[in-house]
């Protein structure tokens, strides 16, 4: 009994920390005030940098600062402790589970939130060094904000456009350096005499700085300055377009996080493995609806069914009484299948996360995964009976 009241509290911790359940009051009220911290710590490190600011209110940051060293102490070891409910890590052993954790990048960047203050305490230490470590906390955000976290999906989605234009910069770079070295290398030995020497000039002229210490002064060597100037040009806007582009479009998926525990809590795919989950983790947009709003409305091409992750939605029948719907079920599946038009109207009785699968990635869900299509079809069988539904049927 002990045991099982240890694990529950464990999973608890778990979806607390991990944001598992969207809109429970007690991991909103800790992921605020976790935030909050985070944000007095960031701007309690700027001002102490002031020596007048730091002379009169020393005090008060040493107080901030032991404060929120126990704080996120306390929050790494529950997240190590936690880890092993986590669940892309349930079936690992417990201390694979927490290992995994701890090389993480969230548990790196945890670690070095708060191991750099504790070996300040016991050992002299560069303070100036331990100041520069408070700021890795900002990275911390990332858990909390969708933008930030939808920034870095966005950089490792498109990581290797990024490396293609890396490469590319670096060659046009090279290549623009051997060539002002030919032109210039005479005029300017003590500059430009060496291909090496070159490439300072040819990396700020690409990187658009030009910091104007070193500038040709023969005829050719200001052609082929313009030249890398408009090249820099056209370089510095590949990898802006790349992540400007992709930003935009995953910005608009995520009005929230999505995490593994939103996922896992739908029974549709509850009994999925962490690669099956990640895949579809992939395919969900986040929406949020605010009470009385009209998600799907009768009459409407289908282009996506819902899953509630916390609400409860209201679907208008035109044959039977009204559905309730809440966490963990979904709806507007059957216009999907079939192609057709909505003949319901779903509204948002309070204020709901819903997790949104379009229409052709439901598809080539189902066509991929037999098992989610056999429950698929199980449910609409439930709610709309054995018989064959005309094209633009989506009773629940």
């Amino acid at each position: 009994m002990a045991r099982r009241r240890a694990r529950d509290f464990r999973q608890r911790v778990n979806l607390i920390l991990e944001q598992g359940q969207v809109g429970d009051p007690v991991s909103v009220v800790i992921d605020r005030f976790l935030v909050l911290l985070l944000l007095v710590n960031l701007f309690a490190v700027a001002l102490e940098s002031v020596p007048s600011i730091e002379a009169g209110y020393g005090r008060l940051f040493a107080v901030i600062e032991y404060f929120s060293l126990g704080v996120f102490t306390l929050e790494y070891i529950a997240r190590i402790w936690s880890s092993v409910e986590h669940p892309p890590h349930q079936h690992l052993s417990p201390s694979r589970a927490r290992f995994k954790y701890i090389l993480s990048a969230a548990g790196l960047v945890d670690l070095v939130s708060v191991l750099p203050f504790w070996i300040a305490i016991v050992t002299p230490i560069d303070l100036r060094f331990v100041l520069v470590f408070r700021m890795v906390r900002f990275f911390k955000f990332a858990r909390y904000s969708p933008a930030m976290r939808s920034l870095i999906d966005v950089l490792y989605r498109e990581r290797r456009a990024l490396f293609g234009c890396l490469v590319m910069t670096a060659g046009a770079s090279l290549i623009l350096a051997s060539l002002m070295h030919l032109a210039e290398a005479e005029a300017q030995p003590e500059k430009l005499g060496t291909i090496p020497d070159a490439m300072w000039w040819a990396i700020v002229t690409i990187g658009t700085i030009g910091y104007g210490d070193v500038v040709p002064v023969t005829p050719l060597g200001k052609v082929i300055a313009t030249i890398g100037i408009f090249t820099g040009v056209v370089f510095l806007a590949l990898p802006v377009g790349i992540i400007a582009t992709a930003f935009s479009e995953q910005i608009h998926r995520r009005d929230f996080i999505v995490t593994w525990g939103m996922v896992a809590k739908v029974p549709l795919f509850s009994e999925l493995d962490a690669s099956e989950i990640a895949n579809i983790m992939e395919l969900l947009r986040a929406q949020v609806a605010e009470p009385g709003e009209a998600i799907i409305r009768e009459g409407e091409v289908a282009h996506a069914m819902y899953f509630i992750a916390d609400g409860k939605v209201e679907v208008a029948l035109k044959k039977r009484e009204n559905a309730v719907l809440g966490p963990g079920q979904f709806f507007g599946e059957v216009a999907v299948l079939r192609r057709g038009r909505r003949s319901a109207t779903a509204v948002a009785l309070t204020r709901v996360s819903l997790l949104v699968l379009a229409a052709q990635d439901l598809h080539a869900l189902m066509r991929r995964d037999d098992h989610i299509a056999a429950r698929i079809q199980d449910t609409v069988k439930k709610r709309v009976g054995e018989e064959v539904l005309p094209s633009d049927s989506d009773e629940v």
